[in-house]
């Protein structure tokens, strides 16, 4: 029974003190006047009544009513029912507001004179003062609270003739009883009447509608957010204009969370003088006026509710953790069924005609259901996760959260896991986990209903049913008694607050009201207290608890047969059968992976251990251990699952005997787990074993069982420790005193003795086994407190973990291990301190334990000593032998193998991921250290895998990043020191170092690898110190050789370079390079026409005539040879200045004046110019670019003869300034800079020297470009970045786009100025204000470039992307969205665009200069990428070397620089500019594969090789750099043996003649020489040199070594009768599928060469094979024997080709050169594209090229043919075939082979010839003809003369019949 009413309370408005505006409230009277004993008079009452502050208000309101809580020091609550009414204040109150406020009010009281007007008129200043009645209670009636306040306000304004202090006496005095489900009716003594019914059980929360109230406020998600917000400890802030809104919200929002009560602060109705409270930290449910919504937005972390808005908002930074699904998705769809039940029916054809809608105060009950049933969903089971510690005096209780979270498969859940930790949950097992207590229906539905919520989950309208059986039961614990007897309170009249009141609210009398609460507190003593006895029982725990969502563990579902295996493994190892559980082992190390399988090795192991140990022999004892480590590492620190919790007894159990009295126990070795270092989980381990121990007390002491064996005691004893706990419970009270002592007593010591059990097992698996190694663990990354040590998953040894999380003061002082064993003994300490006050142990008990804990920790490092000491001398177990890897020849090992790790690197190939294959990695082996790479070389750690060797491999070049990480090693799981490194071919090595590499090895390794990647200078890299002994830094010495040395070759040049130079470069003695001055120079002038470059070529040009000495035809080859000067001379861009003879008609020149590298180092010697421009005007022009990079040409079209030229961006003053001057009156031409005239007279010159321009002849159509514009901008629009079409009126988008926007043809004035004569591409940035003449006839192409930084992050990405480094959670889409995060495709994307808007420009007849940033980078990319598109030649092997040897090397690429290669340039990074240009290259070749002769093999080679440093090709940022070197001649100038390659050229060459891997079999050229690629991006591809790789060798590129096990030799095959299969499994990502099945082509080459090697012929060149074929192929497409040769490519080039032989050093036809002399359309495919297609089509040709070609002869004999440039004459035997049109020759008479074909379709004369060096003396010069094709001149000698007349004229008929 309890009090109704504690306090009733009258406060009226007062002045505040300070004589602010504000008022405040006074109290005026309170009943009783003394506090209650049980009850003290809550403080701040005056605040809680007017919660906006005491106001007063010009006119009168009408009362309100509201009730507020306020929470007591025990946190028990009051609730002030307040009722507010307003009264007129009186003038003198106004005047005289200091007065003396209580004398006022007796005066008023007294009867005095009140002087109010008549209500009617109220007079203008009448102001009305608030007075509020305020009932405080301890008990939550609010509507009997309403009606009582409501009466005595009633009784005051009607003037009632009654009491009031009666009627306050009576509500004083009111008792009514707690719970119980009573009714009662009371009446104040005003002719009243009241029933009051009290809920059912008192622990089910009372709601009336405030829930549904909620509901309809918010909506469902908006309170399932708040919901899950208060449960996990969020700040929640209600906000209504309302006070009884706010106060019902509360209150609804609590009623949801029954069965947790909320326990931190509650303030349903918050004060306007106490917003501060917001700011608090803790967690709070709040109610603010909405008034104050502008005081509430400073709160960054409070989660507000606005109810008159229906909104809830949720600052950024608060994340509210959803419920776990389903649960979330199902709780949703109920919640909507229950508030709008006609949504199921609103689809319906025939809706019946009324839908039954609840109540409002049903609805309620309803929603509460459907969280009463979430709640029990959630916490199932939680009762089978209780931990019994005590039962007497007090139950103690604990959860094992672990334990619950891991058997519902929620550990990863958010939500769950912080409604565990949260104090509303410990409040729950305190209260709940009682095991004999009154119960609820939260009992018997988390108990009985559980199975069936799980059978409806399905059945929404079962669901349904059950929330509304619930919503019965909790309805009818509020209103017990349906039918209720009417009130009868008497209300005011309609309006009555307008009335004029008679008077102010009387001064009750104190000493009536007083006496009537006396006379009943005194009736009240006399009575017996009427408690009702509480029916207590045992609460039912309910079925096992299941998981919430059956997970199935994907890869690791334990099937029986795994669980199989795991006990066969371990019965083997205990029968001693080593090699068979040898051969399980990995089996079972892979189903450990799974949960079921790790209980199961507990249990087997279980069954091995008697009487608490089991001594095992060193096989058996590290199968063991390797097991328990690989079942603990997937632990976490919670150990959900209890794996750590089945095996800690076992790590005490299993030993081995060491030597005589030493034995090493498990523990010892599964000590590098983070569980071990987790204080919950040895609490949760203690109060389990607590429990067994304490249930064993009780169960039949009499029998005297040994705990042991509790297990297995007869059935009736099954029962749970909660069930004993409850039993006992309902004992105690009928125990005598003493035996309640004694019961008392043995728990206490039975925690004790545990205690100490578990102080001794944590030292056994905190202290290392060498405890010296402490020091070095600390250091170590030890975890920093256990909180980050349950998180982390790498863990350092535990006792560095251990020692980092506690302060330092050290138990005792011992040198050698106080660090370690004072952690130690800290982490244990404050363990007992924990566990043993929570379980009650005594004070003397505990004191024991401090004192004990350090002699325990203290014997156990003794003991280890010994262990530690004897386990060393154990023989190490036996590892792998190390694999030396194949070395380069000259490659030399700088730091010998080092054991490591490779671990898999997030790429999902290799480990056995979706792409299926074994797990390759991670593999055990060896890193090596070469002068030129870093190698691993190991096998696969999977012994399932078999003995594959695993190798990767990266040049100590290309690498770009190298960190330190640590990292488990895959074997034993212990945590190792690693190094990640990442290279720029895309390789990477993850490795972790093996226990025996020191760290200092390391060190060294890394210091000598640093070293490696950054030398100081770039003579130390390996191409230059390749097999070569000398010192770095010494010149090598001279060559001797057959021919002229390069020194020899150097002095001649230099003599040659003096004698020509005139005075005028003499004195300069600075600079004197070995030998390329002469570049320069004019030639002597006897040999002027040697030389010459002129257009018509004649194979003679070229040629250094045979009069020259053989030491000066060298030097003139080799100017002649450099990469600029042949192409120009191929493409006719003029010649050397001083062969004034020529230079008149040609437009362009050849000028030396770059000779010295004077005006601009980055520039080649000799440069195209044209011809009016004096050389010392190029001087000044210079000036105007960056870095001197001025204009010069650098390819001519063919066709249209525009001309493509390239220079740095402008300086200031360049064009632009010369623009900007135009437009700015200036005076006179004072300002003008000198070079910038200069500047517009090259330009001008530029144009002049383009024929269609200087004689204005040219096209005037704009019809070329119709497939670029389409429509209005085409790709203009997207290349210049729009937004600035106004300032560049006239230019290149508008003027070119044909036709106009709307459509209409662009008018005639419009083509007037036709297209202007060049373009210039420049960057936006640079061009901004510049508006062109329009007379000019060049004009700005403004574009946005990226620079080379952005290529560089944006490279960084791309790396990152491909080799990600550490697995990704879903590989696909992660890799996709960093790919698209690298933005690489979209710079490929501009680069192509850009180039194929140039192309379009050019072949429309205009020139285009590109003039973009320095000149070095972008702007290579561009003219590079312009000349492969347009000109086919550079589609070939030999033209792509010279594009890159011209564009690329000569003119000044900084490939040092951007390659980073020595210390200098390693702060500036890798900027792969020439890796971006040939993916441009890969993409163009992907969209045409036709046209390229070489492979993408070719590309990925170079893109290897130009950061590897294997050659030096790629050294040094320019020709002057390679020059002060002397590198520029050795590629050619020595004559070397079969010695290492130093040009990547000559090695190209030398592989093209092993082995096709660098051609293209699909190589067909078309007529059409201009490609225009597609550049969108969706166009693109990913090269798949960036993706790719194979471990079986490493990198196939560089050849030598990746050349592969052979096929098994012939022996092997014939020595039984059948030969075996040559079928062999291909690996992905280990084995190279284009070398383990090569194309159909490859693939005949091979047998052909296998078949002549058998018959004993020396094998062919797989080229002259290639191309014999080919011929053949097309003369059987063209069965006439005429027609055009479709794909001969037209214009000089094959003369052009020939004129290389020059370098050719083997080879009876030549090498790459004259590959493609006779390409036509194959029928193959790329070397790594589809390899079916070209099977039958070549095998076929085989067979028929030879039948076909023995008939037909019309005419043989024998002939001297000339060779090729350079090579000698050769008697061959020629046939004349009239049929297929054709002379054929072989090497002899009976040759079936075909050596060359010449097709007479392309023979343009047959005239005589003349002997040349070399031809048979004995012959008659008449004896010579030519045949002259189209191709090239054929020189001919037959025997005699008159054969030699047969030959022509034979030849002559034939070409006369076609």
């Amino acid at each position: 029974m309890a009090r109704l009413a504690d306090y009733f309370v009258l406060v009226a408005f007062g002045p505040h003190p300070r004589g602010s505006g504000e008022g405040q409230g006074h109290i005026l009277q309170r009943f009783p006047e003394k506090d209650w004993e049980d009850n003290p008079f809550p403080q701040g009452i005056e605040l809680f009544c007017q919660p906006s502050g005491w106001q007063l208000c010009p006119e009168r309101s009408p009362p309100t009513f509201f009730v507020a809580v306020l929470t007591d020091i025990n946190s028990e609550r009051h609730y002030c029912a307040c009722l507010t009414f307003w009264e007129p204040v009186e003038p003198t109150q106004e005047a005289v507001c200091t007065e003396d406020a209580a004398g006022r009010e007796e005066e008023a009281d007294e009867g005095g004179p009140v002087r109010l007007p008549p209500a009617a008129a109220v007079p203008p200043g009448q102001l009305f003062a608030p007075k509020t009645l305020v009932l405080v209670s301890r008990l939550d009636h609010a509507e009997v609270f309403r009606n009582s306040l409501g009466l005595i306000y009633t009784i005051h304004v009607e003037g009632l003739n009654v009491g009031l202090e009666n009627v306050v006496g009576n509500l004083l005095t009111c008792i009514i009883p707690l719970a119980g489900g009573s009714q009662r009716t009371i009446s104040l003594g005003a002719g009243d009447r009241q029933v009051i019914q009290t809920p059912l059980t008192d622990s089910l929360p009372i709601s009336r509608c405030s829930v549904a109230l909620l509901f309809r406020q918010l909506g469902i998600a908006n309170v399932l957010s708040l919901f899950c917000a208060a449960l996990t400890e969020h700040k929640v802030l209600f906000l209504s204009r309302s006070y009884q809104r706010l106060s019902d919200a509360c209150r609804g929002l609590l009623a949801l969370l029954f069965p947790l009560r909320y326990s931190f602060t509650y303030v349903p109705i918050l004060p306007a003088q106490l917003l501060e409270v917001l700011s608090t930290p803790t967690p709070f449910v709040i109610g603010v006026n909405a008034a104050f919504q502008a005081e509430t937005q400073e709160l960054l972390d409070v989660i507000v509710a606005d109810l008159d808005g229906g909104t809830v908002t949720v600052p950024e930074c608060v994340h509210i953790p959803a419920l776990p699904e389903p649960l979330h998705s199902q709780t949703h769809s109920v919640l909507s069924m229950v508030l709008d039940p006609e949504l199921d029916l609103a689809d319906l054809a025939f809706p019946p005609p009324t839908v039954s809608t609840s109540s409002l105060k049903m609805q309620d009950k309803e929603l509460r259901a459907v969280f009463l049933r979430l709640f029990a969903q959630l916490l199932q089971g939680y009762r089978w996760c209780l931990h019994m510690v005590r039962i007497h005096p007090e139950p103690v209780i604990r959860f094992h959260k672990a334990a619950f979270l891991g058997q519902r498969g929620l550990v990863e859940d958010d939500f769950l896991m912080k409604v565990l930790e949260g104090m509303a949950f410990a409040g729950f097992v305190s209260e709940r986990g009682v095991p004999y207590r009154p119960t609820d229906l939260f009992d018997e539905l988390v108990a009985h209903e559980v199975a069936r919520m799980r059978a409806d989950e399905n059945h929404p309208q079962r669901v349904l049913s059950h929330v509304k059986e619930l919503a019965e039961q909790l309805y009818k614990n509020e209103n017990p008694y349906p039918a209720v007897a009417m009130h009868k309170v008497q209300r005011p009249g309609e309006a009555s607050h307008l009335r004029r009141a008679p008077r102010p609210f009387p001064r009750l009398d104190e000493g009536t009201v007083q006496w009537i609460v006396d006379q009943a507190t005194a009736k009240m003593q006399g009575a017996p207290p009427a408690v009702k006895a509480e029916r207590r029982t045992t609460v039912p725990s309910g079925p096992p608890m299941t998981a919430i969502l059956e997970r199935s563990s994907g890869l690791h579902g334990n099937s029986a047969r795994r669980l199989e295996v795991v006990r066969n493994c371990i019965s083997y190892v205990f029968e001693g059968k080593m090699l068979e559980a040898k051969k399980l082992l990995p089996a079972v190390l892979r189903a450990l992976k799974g949960r079921a399988a790790r209980r199961c090795l507990a249990q087997e192991l279980h069954l091995h251990v008697q009487q608490n140990r089991a001594v095992l022999d060193h096989q058996q004892f590290d199968f063991v251990v390797r097991m328990m480590n690989c079942c603990l590492q997937d632990c976490t620190s919670l150990d959900e699952h209890g794996i750590a919790a089945a095996l800690l007894p076992l790590v005490t159990a299993f030993c081995r005997k060491l030597s005589p009295g030493v034995t090493q126990f498990a523990y010892s070795c599964v000590q590098e787990h983070v569980v071990w270092s987790t204080p919950q989980f040895w609490e949760a381990m203690f109060y389990g074993d607590v429990q067994t121990h304490i249930r064993a007390l009780y169960l039949e002491p009499a029998e005297d069982r040994d705990p042991a064996q509790v297990g297995e005691a007869p059935a009736e004893d099954e029962r749970s420790a909660l069930d004993v706990a409850s039993e006992q419970r309902r004992l105690w009270p009928t125990l005598s005193r003493e035996k309640q002592q004694e019961l008392v007593q043995k728990e206490e010591s039975t925690v004790f003795s545990q205690a100490i059990h578990y102080a001794n097992r944590m030292s056994y698996l905190l202290l290392p086994l060498d405890t010296s190694k402490s020091r070095l663990l600390r250091e170590r990354a030890g975890l920093g407190d256990p909180e980050s040590a349950s998180n982390s998953l790498l863990t350092s040894s535990m006792a560095g973990s251990v020692a980092e999380s506690y302060d330092t003061e050290s138990g005792f002082e011992d040198a050698e291990t106080c660090d370690v064993a004072g952690a130690v003994v800290r982490f244990i300490n404050r363990f007992v301190d924990k566990v043993c006050t929570e379980s009650g142990v005594t004070s003397d008990h505990l004191k024991g334990l401090h004192v004990m804990v350090p002699d325990i920790v203290q014997m156990h490092i003794e003991t280890l000593e010994a262990v530690y000491r004897e386990s060393k001398r154990l023989p190490p177990i036996q590892k792998p032998k190390l694999l030396r890897p194949r070395l380069l020849p000259g490659e030399e090992c700088v730091l010998d193998g080092l054991r490591v790790y490779l671990l898999p690197d997030g790429r999902e190939e290799g480990v056995g991921g979706s792409v299926g294959g074994p797990a390759l990695l991670p593999a055990e082996g060896a890193v090596f250290l070469t002068t030129y790479r870093v190698i691993f070389t190991g096998m696969p750690t999977d012994p399932l895998v078999g003995e594959q060797v695993v190798v990767r491999s990266l040049p100590v070049a290309a690498l770009t990043k190298e960190k330190r990480i640590s990292v488990q090693n895959p074997v034993d799981q212990l945590l190792q020191d690693g190094l990640q490194l990442r290279s720029c071919t895309f390789q990477l090595l993850k490795m972790a170092f093996d226990e025996e590499v020191g760290s200092d090895s390391a060190e060294l390794f890394r210091k000598q690898l640093h070293k490696l990647r950054y030398p100081p200078d770039v003579r130390d890299t390996f191409a230059f110190t390749l097999g070569s002994a000398h010192t770095p830094g010494q010149p090598p010495r001279a060559t001797k050789g057959k021919g002229p040395s390069l020194r020899t070759l150097s002095r001649n040049l230099m003599k040659n370079a003096k004698k020509t130079m005139g005075r005028q470069y003499v004195t300069r003695k600075k600079y004197h390079p070995p030998s390329w001055e002469h570049r320069g120079q004019p030639p002597p002038e006897d040999q002027e026409d040697a030389i010459s470059v002129s257009e018509e070529l004649e194979p003679s040009t070229l040629t250094p005539s045979s009069a020259l000495k053989p030491s000066d035809r060298m030097t003139m080859s080799s100017l002649v040879e450099r990469a600029c000067c042949r192409d120009y001379q191929r493409l006719g861009l003029g010649t050397l200045s001083s062969s004034l003879s020529r230079a008149k008609s040609e437009p362009f020149r050849i000028s030396p004046v770059n000779r010295m590298y004077a005006i601009c180092r980055s520039y080649p010697g000799l440069l195209i110019v044209p011809q009016s421009v004096q050389d010392n005007a190029l001087q000044r022009v210079s000036r105007c670019y960056r870095q001197n990079r001025f204009p010069v040409v650098c390819w001519r079209s063919g066709r249209s003869k525009a001309v493509l030229l390239r220079s740095g961006g402008l300086h200031g003053k360049g064009v632009v300034g010369l623009f900007k001057a135009q437009n700015a009156p200036s005076p006179g031409q004072s300002q003008a800079d000198s070079s910038s005239l200069e500047q517009e007279k090259y330009l001008q010159a530029v144009v002049s020297s383009m024929p269609r321009f200087a004689d204005a002849s040219g096209r005037n159509t704009l019809s070329g470009f119709s497939s670029v514009h389409m429509g209005g901008h085409g790709k203009w629009g997207s290349v210049r970045a729009s937004g600035r079409s106004g300032v560049l009126g006239g230019d290149v988008g508008s003027r070119l786009a044909a036709p106009q926007a709307n459509g209409a043809p662009p008018d005639p004035g419009f083509l007037r100025p036709q297209r202007a004569a060049l373009y210039i591409i420049g960057d936006k940035a640079q061009l901004k204000g510049v508006r062109p003449d329009p007379l000019q006839q060049w004009e700005l192409v403004p574009i946005e470039v990226f620079e080379a930084r952005q290529v560089k992050t944006s490279f960084k990405k791309l790396l990152k992307a491909c080799v990600p480094g550490c697995p990704a959670a879903e590989p696909s889409s992660a890799f996709l969205r960093s790919l698209e995060d690298s933005e690489w495709l979209t710079q490929i994307h501009k680069l192509l665009q850009v180039s194929v808007l140039v192309v379009e420009l050019l072949d429309s007849g205009s020139s285009v200069l590109v003039s973009l940033e320095d000149g070095w980078d972008i702007t290579t990319q561009v003219v590079s990428l312009v000349q492969l598109l347009s000109d086919p030649f550079y589609r070939t092997l030999e033209g792509f070397r010279l594009l890159v040897e011209k564009e690329w090397l000569s003119f000044g690429h900084r490939f040092s620089h951007r390659g980073a290669h020595t210390l200098a340039g390693q702060s500036s990074g890798f900027t792969p500019v020439f890796l971006q240009f040939l993916d441009c290259v890969h993409q163009v070749h992907l969209q045409f594969p036709m046209e390229f002769e070489f492979s993408p093999f070719y590309l990925k080679f170079l893109g290897y090789h130009h950061v590897s440093r294997r050659f030096r090709t790629f050294l040094l940022d320019s020709d002057y750099e390679r020059i002060e070197l002397g590198l520029l001649y050795e590629e050619k100038g020595e004559r070397r043996g079969q010695q290492a390659c130093r040009s990547v050229w000559e090695y190209v060459d030398r592989l093209s003649k092993r082995t096709p891997v660098f051609y293209n079999y699909m190589y067909a050229p078309e007529d059409t020489e201009v490609l225009r690629p597609y550049s969108n991006v969706s166009n693109l591809k990913v090269w798949d040199f960036y993706t790719e790789e194979s471990l079986a060798e490493g990198p196939p590129y560089d050849w030598e070594l990746a050349q592969g096990p052979p096929e098994p030799p012939e022996e092997e095959r014939l020595d039984g009768g059948a030969p075996q299969s040559r079928r062999r499994v291909v690996w992905p990502c280990y084995d190279s599928r284009p070398r383990a099945q090569p194309d159909a082509i490859s693939r005949l080459l091979e047998e052909l060469q296998r078949l002549e090697t058998e018959l004993g012929r020396p094998p062919e060149r797989w080229k002259d094979t290639w191309d014999r074929v080919k011929a053949t192929q097309r003369l059987e497409g063209r069965p006439d024997g005429r027609g055009t040769p479709s794909s001969l490519l037209v214009s000089s080039v094959p003369h052009h080709r020939r004129s290389l032989g020059v370098y050719l050093q083997e080879g009876p036809v030549g090498s790459t050169l004259s590959l493609s002399l006779d390409s036509d359309q194959s029928s193959g495919s790329t070397a790594s594209g589809s390899r079916q297609a070209a099977r039958r089509s070549t095998s076929t040709l085989y067979s028929q090229f030879q039948t076909a070609e023995s008939e037909n002869r019309s005419h043989e004999g024998t002939l001297y043919k000339k060779g090729a440039f350079m090579k000698p004459w050769k008697a061959r035997w020629f046939v004349l075939d009239k049929t297929k049109h054709q002379l054929r020759y072989y090497d002899h008479r009976v040759d079936t082979e075909c050596k060359g074909i010449i097709d007479l379709a392309e023979v343009e004369a047959v005239a005589p010839g003349t002997p040349t060096m070399g031809a048979p003396k004995t012959v008659d010069e008449k004896a010579f003809f030519d045949v002259k094709t189209t191709r090239r001149v054929y020189n001919f000698c037959a025997q005699d003369v008159p054969s030699a007349q047969q030959w022509v004229d034979q030849i002559q008929g034939c070409l006369s019949d076609a």
